[in-house]
């Protein structure tokens, strides 16, 4: 071995020795998350808190709830946090997760342009609203992505009495994006579009869409947090994982929810204790 080799090695195992403690002493998780949560701005504002409280970093992948899921059946995640309950059920069901806790809700609201060809606005009845866009052929802007606020326009229109697969046309675009770049599409074709109300509060790009259909009961929009199980997933961060869900349904976690306001309006509303 010549001289520069030994001596290569040599600062290698240096670096390792002194690079690994370091890394062994990072505290992390892994949150797969719907789109809502990350673009309405709730983490930038909650998980600052959460790690001073921990020293707990964490590493959201914002995607739409039905991606988050089985990122999470995959063994990707940590904590899985999202909202449509007949999704998390069925993860539950599968013992893809331990248990799940509610934490939070808001609402769902649709917004349109203000020329409301469709003349839906002030409507407190989405299955009528939805009728009525359908019957006018306005344009109506869906995520299209297995995401949670898809999962429940599917649920709307079907309980409409609207048979999307034969109905389809023009009129109806899929973008299968997330709630952002679906509000931006509606924005640019003066279209219809279901959105949470959290991402609708904190969306710049309004155009000339506002709100025109609020305020039904069915329009109600539950989060909860999950631990994916160990048992299918050893590896999954249980101590840590577990301390983030904790943080989230303690009353420290949920005033820091309760906090969080855009304009002066809050957007998400702590119902941990039901």
């Amino acid at each position: 071995m010549n001289r520069r080799h030994w001596f290569s090695l040599a600062a290698a195992a240096m670096f390792a020795m002194v690079a690994l403690p370091a890394s062994a002493q990072e505290k992390f998780i892994v949150v797969a998350s719907t789109t809502s949560t990350e673009q309405s701005g709730l983490f930038k504002h909650l998980l600052p808190l959460f790690e001073k409280d921990s020293g707990i970093k964490v590493r959201v992948v914002a995607v739409g709830t039905g991606q988050a899921l089985d990122m999470a059946r995959r063994g990707d995640a940590d904590v899985v946090f999202v909202h449509d309950q007949a999704a998390e059920e069925k993860f539950l069901n599968e013992g893809f997760g331990v248990k799940r806790s509610p934490v939070m809700y808001n609402d769902f609201v649709v917004v349109g342009p203000k020329s409301d060809p469709a003349k839906v606005a002030g409507s407190h009845d989405i299955l009528d609203a939805l009728r009525k866009i359908e019957t006018a052929k306005a344009t109506f802007v869906s995520r299209g992505d297995k995401s949670g606020t898809h999962a429940a326009e599917l649920r709307y229109w079907k309980a409409a009495g609207v048979d999307l697969a034969a109905n389809k046309g023009a009129w109806y675009k899929d973008t299968g994006s997330g709630m952002g770049p679906t509000l931006n599409t509606a924005s640019s074709m003066n279209g219809y579009a279901l959105t949470d109300r959290g991402t609708w509060l904190s969306f710049k790009n309004r155009g000339d869409l506002t709100i025109l259909v609020e305020g039904d009961k069915r329009l109600f929009n539950q989060y909860g947090v999950m631990l994916v199980n160990p048992a299918k997933h050893p590896h999954v961060k249980v101590d840590l994982g577990q301390k983030f869900i904790d943080w989230l349904v303690s009353s420290q976690g949920q005033a820091a929810i309760a906090g969080y306001k855009v304009g002066g309006e809050q957007l998400f509303f702590p119902n941990a204790n039901g």
